[in-house]
């Protein structure tokens, strides 16, 4: 079983991607890659830039490797309630190849943020609308209050009750 993984934002220092991370190390027998945003840094998404350069080969890139996995592990970042920049414009760039972005993969959506929202408005947009884009979503999760409840060092989460819930909702939903 394959799962590709990434953190909904471009900081070197995404919490969402440590928690991607994290979750997708406790699927059993599973091959993980985690993919960084980074990697995918393209120009603004505007019907101009593509009319003048056509599709752009790192969002083919992205498309490939939402492809080759079996499951897709996402936390999303919030920005001002919504998606992070980093991730709309890939999404922007990789819907006007392949409308069914997520390609119908199972999927654990997550989000945290350092508030004790942990990322519900995000959240709440993604469920309402990455269905509409090839997202198969089985569940979600959302940690709340990151820095009291991930222990950085031992890059896991700190909380019993929060580590509890989402390992069961990777087991009976995975």
């Amino acid at each position: 079983m394959k799962i590709i993984a990434f953190g909904g934002s471009n900081s070197q220092h995404s919490i969402n991607k440590r928690l991607a991370t994290y979750a997708s190390g406790l699927f059993e027998n599973a091959d993980v890659e985690i993919l960084d945003l980074n990697d995918f840094e393209m120009p603004l998404f505007s019907v101009d830039v593509e009319k003048e350069i056509g599709q752009h080969e790192l969002a083919k890139a992205f498309l490939a490797k939402l492809e080759s996995a079996d499951i897709l592990v996402v936390s999303l970042a919030e920005n001002n309630n919504n998606y992070s920049t980093a991730f709309k414009n890939i999404f922007d760039w990789s819907s006007r190849i392949n409308k069914e972005v997520f390609q119908k993969k199972p999927m654990l959506l997550m989000a945290t943020s350092p508030g004790t929202r942990g990322g519900a408005s995000v959240l709440e947009i993604a469920r309402n609308a990455l269905p509409r884009y090839g997202a198969e979503i089985k569940a979600s999760f959302s940690l709340p209050a990151f820095n009291a409840n991930f222990d950085l060092e031992k890059n896991q989460i700190s909380n019993a009750e929060l580590d509890k819930e989402l390992k069961e909702i990777i087991k009976d939903c995975f």
